[in-house]
């Protein structure tokens, strides 16, 4: 009985985490189009300089004690406090050191205003520090309605507020204010609603255990941001912040596109992997199926947006955006590995093997520091950007060679179901990118036509030769058609 119960929250707690997902990413998805509109490039560079600072702050305020919560089967009130006292001395701490360092830091990257800029938004870490421990009793509970709704109403609440600020004039303080409304709402909503509040209780031992877990996931994610930020902080110092603004975009909007493609798969994918992980053959044929579906369904959709890039930001953000183009088609090149890295990566985790899992972290994220730093001395910008995709792409081949060694799905075969979707889309792609520029159409026109010759050429494909992943996919169509017809049955024969 209480197995049942348990899946059942499972199950709704995935639906109601895929409505939040969706319903967030729109609101923002049309934000971004209002502000983009509103705000210049340089309002967004002078944020995206911030971003590494709030970012690795952060990172060390939680320290991996939330994971270390979530993980541990009963939680004391003693554990809670401790951890509780921890983030908000931390948090006091991090936010004297941005204090004091924020003229050095607008001295870094040559921009006055980021000193003002980063006193207030540091605000956030004293915001963030109060909310954690109820938002890791939220999701321990598996009340993911309730943060769902909150998640929903903040981002719909800061919207609008940042919308107003910006409509009258008040230009990079508008995003400023978006965070700080963001962080704040659903720590008020939290602190009313939970029945938990901190006691006196501080204990060492607390500390000391959950540490000993809680620290490999502190150090992984710390070495993840700071890979994944690093290039805004030297993007920031060697560029003028209209290039940094550019950078943001583009890194924003092919982020979008990456996770609504791939989010809710890959949201998923870690319960499946766990619940089969003694039975080698079938996680094997799964991980396959798993990749192959996604890679069929992400490869050719990341290609159309390389393909329709110009009119796709024309069309939502206008004409002052086109520098943003070229970052934006060389980063979906890199998104391609990262959806695909995520459904291998998740498999390693799923059967245990977290020390391995840690240590090439390290390694994977060591190395995407040094070739984007690297591809910047070398060859400016430009390199940055061939590094950082370079990174992900490294990160996959590693992913595929842990899943070969460790589950049995090899390396090599994994890249042969994968070369055919790969071969087809970029086929696909210079066909449509010729054929249109024969034709001499108008920009919206051509990007339509792009489309439409992509579609056709790579349908034809699919059900001509009707391979793996084709049918997987439609599998899975057919599936979700045929339960949703037997519940219209069911109900109409109630």
């Amino acid at each position: 009985m209480a197995t049942d119960n348990l899946k059942q929250k499972a199950a709704t707690g995935m639906i109601w985490t895929a409505v939040q997902k969706y319903s967030t990413m729109a609101i923002g998805f049309i934000s971004s189009i209002i502000l983009a509109r509103l705000l210049t490039p340089e309002d967004y560079g002078a944020i995206g300089m911030l971003a590494i600072f709030m970012s690795l702050a952060q990172v060390f305020i939680d320290a991996g004690f939330g994971s270390a919560l979530i993980q541990k089967k009963n939680p004391t009130q003693a554990d809670y406090s401790t951890v509780f006292y921890f983030n908000i001395v931390m948090s006091l701490l991090l936010y004297l050191a941005l204090f004091f360092s924020a003229p050095a830091i607008a001295n870094f990257y040559r921009m006055p205003i980021l000193c003002k800029i980063l006193r207030v938004q540091g605000l956030v870490l004293f915001i963030y520090a109060f909310n954690i421990i109820q938002l890791n009793q939220i999701r321990k509970s598996l009340e993911f309605k309730k943060l769902s709704i909150i998640t929903i109403i903040t981002t719909v609440v800061a919207l609008i507020v940042t919308v107003t600020m910006a409509y009258t004039g008040c230009g990079v303080w508008s995003l400023v204010a978006q965070n700080l409304v963001a962080a704040l709402i659903p720590c008020v909503y939290f602190w009313i609603t939970t029945k938990w509040h901190p006691t006196k209780e501080y204990s060492w031992q607390s500390f000391k255990e959950l540490f000993g877990f809680g620290s490999f996931m502190f150090l992984t994610h710390l070495f993840t941001t700071f890979s994944q930020r690093i290039s805004g902080l030297l993007i920031g110092r060697w560029y003028d912040p209209g290039t940094m603004g550019f950078y943001s975009k583009a890194s924003e909007t092919s982020k979008q596109a990456t996770l609504s493609i791939s989010g809710v798969m890959i949201q998923t994918t870690y319960p499946l992997y766990a619940s089969v992980q003694d039975d080698r053959e079938r996680l094997i044929n799964m991980v396959k199926r798993i990749t192959s579906t996604l890679a069929y369904i992400t490869v050719p959709i990341l290609f159309v947006l390389i393909l329709i890039a110009k009119p796709l930001f024309v069309l939502l953000f206008s004409e002052k955006w086109i520098p943003s183009v070229p970052y934006f088609q060389i980063l979906c090149i890199g998104g391609l590995a990262g959806c695909l890295q995520s459904v291998n990566q998740q498999a390693i985790a799923a059967i245990g093997k977290s020390k391995v899992f840690f240590v090439w972290t390290i390694v994977k994220e060591s190395v995407g520091i040094i070739l984007q730093v690297g591809g910047l001395v070398i060859w400016g910008l430009w390199g940055l950007l061939a590094g950082k995709v370079l990174s992900s792409w490294f990160s996959y081949f590693v992913n595929i060679t842990l899943v070969s060694k460790h589950i049995g799905y090899k390396n090599v075969r994994q890249l042969q179901d994968l070369a055919p979707i790969f071969i087809v889309a970029a086929l696909s792609f210079a066909i449509s990118y010729y054929l249109s520029g024969l034709l001499g159409l108008t920009l919206y026109v051509d990007a339509l036509v792009k489309i439409a010759i992509f579609a056709v050429v790579y349908l034809a494909w699919s059900l001509f030769f009707k391979p793996e992943s084709y049918t997987y996919a439609l599998s899975i169509v057919k599936m979700y058609t045929s339960k949703r017809k037997m519940k219209k049955s069911n109900t109409e024969e109630i």
